[in-house]
């Protein structure tokens, strides 16, 4: 699937916006990492894509890079506070599982990263102390790997900041451009 259909692919599936950038390009910010540690989402520590299991500031970083282009989904919601993780929550879910969908109707390699941890199980396999159920698609979010989000959406002409009762997740496909295909682990 070339760049173009990946983006009429996100269109078709309800994101508000889609856009493919330069993986180089992202801007990386490590001293975002205590933000996950407050635990607001009450992933860290119990969630294998979520810190500190999913890896340090700096692997992130480079399992993103492994990657050379990024496809950037964006979602727009009618949430009155973007605190109130009653009405985040479904948002973040329903976000996730069309990136999901457009990954597997991509078929072809890369990287989810999330509009927020992995949730595919529900509690997450590591609170029973078992390996991953879905390693191959798991997913960690953009706090994870330290993404500037803001910065992201300013460079792909998206809004951030949307104003009052107006919420934009995000979440991308790292993938590589046609002909240079790897599996998902990035070889």
């Amino acid at each position: 699937m070339t760049e173009r259909e990946l983006i009429g692919l996100a269109v078709q599936l309800g994101f508000a916006n889609a856009v493919v950038m330069d993986t180089r390009d992202l801007q990386f910010v490590p001293s975002f990492r205590p933000l996950c540690e407050e635990n607001l989402c009450g992933k860290f520590g119990v969630n294998y894509a979520c810190p500190p299991a999913c890896g340090t500031a700096e692997e992130m970083r480079e399992r993103v890079l492994r990657w050379k282009r990024a496809l950037v989904m964006q979602t727009l919601w009618d949430i009155e506070d973007p605190m109130d993780e009653a009405q985040t929550k479904p948002a973040k879910s329903a976000h996730n599982k069309m990136t999901r969908q457009l990954i597997d109707r991509a078929s072809r390699p890369g990287l989810m990263v999330g509009a927020g941890g992995c949730g595919l199980c529900s509690p997450c396999a590591m609170a029973e102390g078992i390996p991953c159920r879905f390693p191959d698609k798991a997913y960690s979010c953009m706090s994870a790997y330290c993404i500037f989000v803001q910065e992201m959406a300013a460079s792909c002409g998206m809004e951030y900041d949307c104003g009052p009762g107006l919420v934009a997740f995000f979440s991308m496909f790292c993938f590589d451009p046609d002909g240079e295909d790897r599996d998902a682990a990035g070889r």
